[in-house]
């Protein structure tokens, strides 16, 4: 046997383990990012009941992807990358995961039927940031790519940035015109929650990057 052969041996095969976990994963915030918007923008109470439904669900995908990646990092000696990137970068998409499922519980929790115009923007830039998340993350498995998954990374970096104006804008304006302290709370814990799923995304935009810059 060739060293060359003894060598392949003991390389996983990465290409059918990690990078296939991944891109479902990131799928699987999009997916659950565009039911999150669907919730949002829907005036029909049953209809949002079953959004939310499909929201639990979607984030129980995303838990169990992400532990498969825990388990195959613990099996494979040889990694595609950094074997601490890949754990990181494996949290951070499921941390987006699970902050839209923690801003539609609010929703749901609190009964919200009045889905204002900040959180129908927070909605759709959460959107935004995973479709470009899930382009980046697609490129990783041959880096051949760089341009494109750099520039996916800026633009992730924009949103959030939008998102933060968003937010600041947003909870200026409760404290201003809202006189319900109770619904005010609501309010501002759901904003919250989403704001902080723009900044998840922004996470796997810079685990991306170190990426990068160690293969580079």
């Amino acid at each position: 046997m060739s060293l060359n052969s003894i060598f392949q041996y003991f390389v996983p095969k990465d290409r059918k383990v990690f990078f296939p976990l991944f891109e479902q994963a990131a799928s699987n915030v999009v997916a659950i990012a565009t039911v999150l918007v669907e919730t949002v923008n829907s005036h029909n109470a049953e209809a949002r009941d079953e959004y939310y439904k499909q929201i639990d669900k979607l984030e129980n995908i995303g838990d169990e992807l992400t532990h498969q990646i825990y388990l195959e990092l613990g099996k494979n000696f040889i990694t595609p990358f950094d074997r601490e990137d890949i754990h990181t970068l494996a949290t951070a998409i499921d941390d987006i995961a699970d902050n839209i499922q923690g801003a539609a519980n609010r929703m749901n929790l609190y009964k919200i039927e009045d889905f204002t115009v900040p959180i129908r923007k927070l909605a759709d830039l959460i959107l935004q940031a995973s479709v470009d998340m899930e382009k980046a993350v697609r490129e990783l498995k041959d880096l051949k790519n760089v341009r494109n998954i750099a520039d996916s990374c800026i633009r992730i970096n924009s949103i959030e940035n939008q998102a933060d104006y968003v937010f600041d804008r947003a909870v200026a304006d409760l404290f201003l015109y809202e006189k319900d302290a109770i619904t005010l709370i609501k309010y501002k814990e759901i904003l919250a929650t989403l704001e902080n799923a723009t900044d998840m995304c922004e996470d796997v935009a810079n685990v991306m990057e170190t990426i990068l810059v160690k293969n580079a």
